[in-house]
């Protein structure tokens, strides 16, 4: 059977349809990188303990925890440095006596583990990571932005080699 033939074109449309709901059916636990694999920091932590963690792990940005491993907001580098800028000079001693809660951004961009797919992607325009989390809160890992473009990325390409095969 032939692609280009209206049989064909109809096949390669069940076959595009049938690839777009296996994506959007993705459960979310799938995707994400779990609590145990993430840099976090805890909101009593020194934000000299946080800058290094931050340093160290490369992220630009981590969940802050409870101890009870819900997430209470994100701190970044620049939040950090920010809140040790001075007026003549960058105030180091600053690092040491305060803590991440005081700098830290509680507005968390979060996401149920039960959510949808579609909804994670909105929820991902404009955040480089989601924070997932149970039913009761508990901080279960990090959906990124970059894992759910990977999986568009991953469904155009399925679909363009599909469509080379129609001799076009």
């Amino acid at each position: 059977m032939e692609l280009h033939t209206p049989v064909g074109q109809e096949r390669l449309c069940t076959m595009a349809r049938l690839g777009l709901q296996d994506m959007l059916n993705t459960p979310l636990q799938n995707l994400m990188i779990a609590a145990e694999r993430v840099a976090c920091v805890y909101a009593e932590n020194s934000l000299e303990h946080a800058l290094l963690v931050l340093i160290k792990s490369g992220y630009s940005s981590v969940p802050v925890l409870s101890h009870q491993e819900e997430v209470t907001g994100t701190v970044s580098k620049t939040m950090i440095l920010d809140s040790i800028l001075g007026i003549e000079r960058i105030e180091f001693e600053q690092l040491d006596q305060r803590q991440v809660q005081d700098v830290m951004n509680r507005e968390v961009p979060r996401i149920q583990v039960g959510q949808d797919w579609l909804t994670a992607l909105e929820m991902s325009i404009h955040q480089p990571y989601l924070c997932v989390e149970d039913e009761q809160d508990k901080f279960l890992g990090i959906l990124t932005r970059s894992k759910l473009l990977s999986q568009i990325h991953g469904y155009f390409r399925s679909m363009s080699v599909s469509k080379q095969g129609d001799g076009r």
